[in-house]
């Protein structure tokens, strides 16, 4: 009888040891998750990282918050997460500025390819040429005009140095030999904020933190960066129908994690993703807001790809511009 109770004590035992793990493996996530963007409220990255955080809730039945760190056109929120604990629970809403970072600025803490894992692409925007109404011009040919009647006098913000807006400004001088003073803030938010007050004139924004104000008749459209107009804006021309010919600026936002970060979370956060931009409730709020959902396959490969491609891109463009912010 006591070799028995022995025998099954021992059993017991090695069940509870075998056990454990299975136990310790809970899936992820089991708390809080934090999406950090580098700009202030209320621009189109910080858009986009509600949406898609409300969406990744439900997905995921945990909660997805998101966090202003801003500073530097993004540089800050982009060096916090990256000394992140890689365990995907602080993750970073990447955007082209991050590519663009990469050779506009000649000293970074961060290393957005082999300081990331990338996770998927949230969306694609392009950006539109907006002006206060008190401005006289209502055409990009008219915009051109008054430029180069006003040179250095005429004023385009952007969300910070760097930013996709901020160069589709210095395309735009580079293609119609303007001199316009750039404005940087810290996100399209404030940007947007002073242009409506009339502290600034233009602004070549992402299509979402301006489409309401110019639905609204706050803000004046002139001209879209796309190589098509926009269903949300469809009076509106391309910039290359204004003349100038092949002008394409397109913005994208993405998710990446701290590198080291457990592929089995990356997989897991990218295949809830998918399927949270397949839902027909993130493409209607896409579509209001004038966000375009990335095509399938949305794999964690083809966004690594996409940044490689990215930073070559703009990097010959900063250095065509001479561009230098430090």
């Amino acid at each position: 009888m006591k070799t028995f109770s022995k025998r099954w004590a021992r059993a017991a035992a090695l069940a509870t040891v075998l056990a454990t793990p299975a136990l310790a493996a809970k899936p992820y996530p089991e708390r809080p998750v934090t999406l950090v963007v580098g700009y202030a409220a209320g621009g189109a990255t910080d858009i986009v990282a509600r949406l898609v955080a409300k969406s990744l809730s439900e997905e995921l039945g945990q909660t997805f918050v998101v966090e202003n760190k801003t500073g530097a056109n993004s540089n800050i929120g982009a060096e916090i997460v990256s000394r992140a604990a890689p365990d995907g629970y602080t993750l970073y809403v990447g955007s082209i500025a991050n590519t663009i970072n990469r050779t506009l600025y000649s000293q970074l803490n961060y290393d957005f390819v082999k300081g990331f894992e990338p996770v998927g692409l949230l969306a694609t925007i392009p950006n539109i040429l907006v002006v206060n109404p008190k401005l006289p011009v209502k055409t990009v040919q008219e915009y051109i005009a008054y430029a180069k009647k006003n040179p250095g006098k005429l004023t385009c913000a952007s969300s910070g140095s760097g930013s996709s807006i901020h160069l589709s400004c210095e395309l735009f001088k580079m293609q119609t030999g303007t001199d316009i003073l750039h404005v940087p803030y810290r996100g399209s938010g404030p940007a947007v904020a002073d242009l409506l007050g009339g502290q600034v004139d233009s602004m070549f924004d992402n299509l979402p933190s301006s489409l309401p104000h110019v639905q609204a008749g706050k803000l004046r459209a002139i001209g879209v960066t796309s190589p098509q107009r926009l269903d949300a804006v469809p009076d509106t021309p391309t910039l290359a129908e204004s003349g100038l010919p092949g002008f394409d600026v397109e913005s994208w936002f993405g998710l990446v994690a701290p590198a080291g970060t457990p592929k089995p979370v990356i997989d897991r956060l990218n295949q809830a993703l998918n399927k949270a931009l397949a839902s027909p409730a993130l493409q209607a709020s896409y579509k209001q807001s004038g966000f375009y959902a990335p095509q399938p396959p949305n794999s964690p490969e083809s966004f690594g790809k996409k940044i490689a491609s990215e930073i070559d891109k703009w990097g010959a463009v900063v250095k065509n511009a001479n561009l230098k912010a430090n």
